[in-house]
């Protein structure tokens, strides 16, 4: 997503904890913010770097534990077919067309939230405020359980493993 949030589809050329190249029908202005949503690794903010041939180089923009947990995904996905390593995630994860979605607390409480990508087990949900950890929750009409803290939110597990197919229209605000 570019800096005038537009929306295009991009392929990561190559990537480092500090930096993206990205294959993308268009480019942005050098210094102008954009946001990337990388398969097995989630949101990246950055500003774009350069201007590429077909697309550009940013930097990531990431607190330097982010930066660390992004370097050890990317040794994680650079070496796991050649130690032949098992996928470390129960279902594939999707980022939703529309990401925003209500969540309503354990004592009824409702806040918006925004859902950094889900799977039909659970969801990584970027809010300001916290549940507890074990709690109880509603994700749009899906029961959850918050099972851990995340920088930028939590996670949820959800309680009944959900159906594709329908997993956006259940979790999602209309």
């Amino acid at each position: 997503m570019l800096a005038d949030r537009r929306e295009f589809p991009c392929q990561v050329v190559n990537m480092s904890p500090g930096g993206i190249a990205l294959i993308a029908p268009v480019s942005g202005n050098v210094g102008d913010r954009v946001i990337a949503y990388v398969d097995h690794l989630g949101r990246l903010e950055g500003l774009i770097a350069r201007p590429l041939q077909n697309g550009f180089a940013m930097t990531i923009l990431a607190t330097a534990r982010k930066r660390d947990m992004l370097a050890a995904q990317l040794t994680w996905l650079a070496n796991r077919s050649i130690l032949n390593l098992p996928e470390d995630r129960r279902h594939d994860r999707i980022v939703p067309r529309n990401p925003i979605a209500l969540l309503t607390l354990e004592d009824g409480s409702k806040m918006t939230c925004r859902i950094i990508d889900l799977s039909a087990s659970g969801a990584a949900i970027a809010a300001e405020n916290r549940p507890p950890l074990k709690s109880l929750v509603m994700l749009g009409k899906v029961q959850s359980r918050v099972v851990r803290n995340l920088e930028e939110g939590f996670a949820l597990e959800f309680v009944h493993e959900q159906i594709a197919e329908h997993l956006e229209e259940a979790v999602t605000a209309r």
